[in-house]
């Protein structure tokens, strides 16, 4: 039984079916740099207001009194995804749970990291957070539910974890695969440091 109930962390729910950039939907998104442990408060608040928003969690499982007790953190402590303009950026700020808002760059690309880190939570996968990415062989999954997914591989001892990468964070989400499941990327040579498989 969950301590906590997973709460609404995308909204509106066809958030990522839209285009990155869509003209008839203004607004852009912000990173925002929430203070410590605000994140699920703050998409409380955007769901409130009813402003477009992304709030990554996870299941975490605690195991004491020989039970087990499951919550949902968030995967990128510390961070909130904002779709929205002006004035969402500034309700965002008056609410106190920023520390700061990071504009975003390249909308683009974050819009598809973005997207790939909710498909594979909602693949229902074991998933952990990667605080460091390291450099390894681009790839495709080309079989089960991710089938069409691109990422990174990372090795370690003989398991082999599929990576995508959120490059705005420096982060990434990882799930474990097998290998039959994977084939590199056309062009995608393998790159010093990490090994693809074998």
């Amino acid at each position: 039984m969950p301590l906590l109930p997973p709460e609404t962390c995308l909204f509106p729910d066809d958030l990522f079916d839209r285009p990155a950039v869509e003209p008839a939907v203004p607004g852009q998104w912000w990173a925002l740099h929430t203070r410590p442990r605000a994140e699920k408060a703050l998409a409380r608040k955007f769901l409130a207001r009813r402003l477009a928003f992304y709030l990554p969690l996870h299941r975490h499982e605690l195991r004491g009194g020989g039970r087990v007790h499951t919550s949902y953190l968030p995967l990128f402590p510390g961070y909130l995804f904002l779709h929205g303009d002006a004035e969402a950026r500034l309700h965002a700020l008056e609410t106190n749970a920023v520390v700061r808002c990071l504009p975003v760059a390249d909308q683009a690309r974050l819009h598809a990291d973005l997207a790939r880190v909710h498909q594979l939570i909602a693949s229902g996968a074991a998933l952990m957070a990667e605080d460091r990415l390291r450099p390894g062989t681009r790839v495709e999954i080309v079989r089960g539910a991710l089938a069409g997914m691109e990422g990174t591989v990372l090795r370690e001892g003989k398991r082999l974890r599929f990576l995508v990468e959120v490059q705005f964070l420096h982060q990434g989400v990882s799930v474990e695969v097998d290998r039959s499941m994977i084939q590199p990327l056309e062009g995608a040579g393998e790159r010093p440091g990490v090994a693809a498989g074998s």
